[in-house]
């Protein structure tokens, strides 16, 4: 078994495993970038995989010292980080269709809960009460992700009015379980 990579976060010194974690690199103009794919080259610094963390990084000034060299850090970084990460979210669901790892519609979401199919959950967050109270019934022990509204993703995966989403089991709802999970832990820590 392949021993789990680790990294150091610049923030709270702790060594971390490397998917909790957010990696930067710095561009030959000194302008620091996120480089989740880690396929930037140059040095990569660490910072937790939290929104609060990341704010600590840039407040204190923390990727000049890691750089050990006077960095520029645009304004929006954090809007960046959020945007790709869910970017990122978006792309796994538009493959786990592709792959048909995925059902959509209230009823082949129930039916996919009640055959014990579903991995996970997707809701849209402007999903109306009714259909958001009657799934929240059926899948009692399943992981339920509201993170994109509707319209987002109508236009990631080409339907309309998509409201409820099952992943079915298998390595490609991991994966996509892995992108929400990224994302709800930077928004909500």
């Amino acid at each position: 078994m392949k021993a789990e990579e680790t990294r150091k976060c610049i923030v709270c010194g702790k060594v971390l495993p490397k998917e909790n974690l957010l990696r930067f690199t710095v561009t030959p103009d000194n302008l620091v970038v996120p480089d989740f794919k880690k396929k930037l080259p140059g040095k990569g610094i660490w910072v937790q995989n939290s929104k609060q963390a990341l704010s600590v990084a840039i407040a204190k000034n923390l990727f000049s010292k890691a750089f050990k060299k006077n960095v520029k850090i645009q304004p929006e970084l954090m809007e960046i980080v959020e945007r790709l990460l869910k970017k990122r979210c978006l792309n796994s669901l538009s493959l786990a269709r592709k792959a048909g790892c995925l059902v959509t519609g209230f009823e082949k979401v129930c039916d996919a809960i009640k055959k014990k199919k579903a991995a996970f959950i997707v809701e849209a967050l402007d999903a109306g009460a009714d259909g958001h109270d009657k799934i929240m019934h059926l899948a009692q022990d399943l992981k339920v992700f509201h993170t994109f509204k509707i319209e987002e993703l109508d236009q990631e995966l080409d339907k309309v009015n998509t409201v409820h989403i099952a992943l079915l089991y298998g390595d490609m709802a991991k994966a996509v379980h892995n992108e929400f999970s990224r994302l709800e832990d930077f928004l909500n820590s």
